[in-house]
C-alpha cells in the first residue's frame, strides 16, 4: 500500500505591501468597495525591477525543503505551477533547480492558471505513483500577477497579489496489515479530479507573453460569468471526488478553495454545505495569487496549528481556461 504524502510545507510573500487605500489614490476605488466585494484588504507585490516568480519560488522550496528536513540533493524533481514564468522559456522550475545547485532530476512548469497548483499536485502524485525511481518531489505553485495586471482597471487591479507557496511530496510505503490510522495507508492524496472547458476561453485571458501575443498585454476579465460558472463547474465535480473516495461532506474538516475572493469562497461552501468556520481563508492578507494562493493558505494554516496532521481537507480551485478540479487529501 502506497499513498502520496506531504512532508513539508513553505511559503513567501514579498516584502512590498499595497492597501486598499493605497490602490485608491491610483484608480476609482475604496476601502469599502473592495473588502465589501472581495474581503480582500491588501497585497503584496514583488519589486518592478529585479524580482521574479523564480527568487519567490526558490525562497518557497528552501522553507518547504527546511520543514521537510530535506535537503535539496533529495528531491527527483520540481513542478512549478505558474503564469507568469520570468521567460517563455526555459521554464520556471528550470531556474529554481538552478537556484538550488542541482543538476539532476525532472524539473517543467505546468500552466492552469489559478488551478495550477491543483493539477501539479495530481501529475506528481500520478509520477511518484507510477515510477519506481522517483521518491520526493517538489511541487510549488508561484506567481507574480503585478507584472500582468492592469493598474488602471479598477475591476481587475484589485484583486492581485503576488507569493510563492511549496510542498514537498514524498511516496511512502506501509504494509496494509500493519498500518494504523496515522500511517500512509491514511493520509496522503487520495482521490482528485480535473477538468477544462474550452468553450470559456476568453472568458479570463492575457493575450499576450507570446509569438502571437500582443507585447503589452494585461489580464482581461470577464468577472461576472467567471464567477458564475466557476462555482456551477466547481461543486458537482468536488462532490464527486468525495463521492469516488467514499468520504461524506460532514468527514471534512477544512475547504482549501482557490482564494479568488472571499464571497466566491462563500458561496462554494455554502453549495457544498460546508460551515463557513472550515473554509481556509487568507484572501484579506494576500488577495488572489493565483497558483500560489491554495499552496499560501495552506502553510500559513499549519504553521498557525489550525491544520493538523490527519486533517481530511478537500481542495477546489478554478482558473482561467476555464479549468477547475478538485483533490481530496488527509494531511
Amino acid at each position: 500500500m502506497k499513498r502520496t504524502k506531504i512532508i513539508g510545507t513553505g511559503s513567501y510573500v514579498p516584502a512590498r505591501i499595497i492597501t486598499n487605500n493605497d490602490l485608491s489614490k491610483i484608480v476609482d476605488t475604496s476601502e469599502q468597495w473592495i473588502v465589501e466585494r472581495t474581503g480582500i484588504k491588501q497585497r503584496h507585490l514583488v519589486q518592478e525591477v529585479g524580482e521574479y516568480t523564480s527568487d519567490i519560488a526558490t525562497t518557497a522550496i528552501r522553507l518547504a525543503l527546511d520543514n521537510a528536513h530535506c535537503k535539496p540533493e533529495d528531491l527527483d524533481g520540481i513542478i512549478v505551477a505558474t503564469t507568469t514564468p520570468d521567460v517563455v522559456f526555459p521554464a520556471t522550475a528550470i531556474k529554481v533547480q538552478k537556484n538550488l545547485s542541482l543538476h539532476h532530476g525532472l524539473a517543467f512548469d505546468i500552466n492552469a492558471v489559478c488551478t495550477g497548483f491543483v493539477y501539479a499536485l495530481a501529475v506528481a502524485d500520478a509520477m511518484l505513483q507510477n515510477q519506481q525511481t522517483l521518491a520526493k518531489l517538489a511541487v510549488i505553485g508561484a506567481d507574480t500577477m503585478s507584472k500582468i495586471v492592469n493598474w488602471e482597471d479598477r475591476n481587475t487591479c484589485v484583486l492581485f497579489g503576488d507569493g510563492a507557496g511549496a510542498v514537498i511530496l514524498s511516496k511512502e510505503h506501509v504494509k496494509e496489515e500493519e498500518a494504523t490510522k496515522d500511517d500512509v495507508i491514511e493520509r496522503g492524496i487520495i482521490e482528485y479530479d480535473l477538468q477544462s472547458d474550452s468553450r470559456f476561453y476568453d472568458i479570463l485571458k492575457v493575450d499576450g507573453g507570446s509569438i502571437k501575443g500582443k507585447p503589452d498585454a494585461k489580464i482581461e476579465m470577464k468577472g461576472k460569468e467567471l464567477f458564475k460558472n466557476a462555482i456551477d463547474k466547481v461543486v458537482p465535480h468536488a462532490l464527486g471526488t468525495l463521492a469516488k473516495a467514499g468520504v461524506t461532506i460532514e468527514e471534512i474538516d477544512w475547504l482549501l478553495p482557490h482564494q479568488a475572493n472571499y464571497r466566491m469562497m462563500e458561496l462554494l461552501a455554502h453549495k457544498l454545505q460546508i460551515p463557513s468556520n472550515k473554509i481556509v481563508s487568507t484572501v484579506s492578507e494576500h488577495a488572489n495569487t493565483s497558483a500560489a494562493s491554495i499552496p499560501l493558505a495552506l502553510d500559513v494554516y499549519m504553521k498557525q496549528g489550525k491544520i493538523q496532521k490527519g486533517h481530511l481537507v478537500l481542495v477546489v480551485a478554478m482558473g482561467g481556461g476555464l479549468t477547475w478540479g478538485s483533490l481530496l487529501i488527509r494531511i
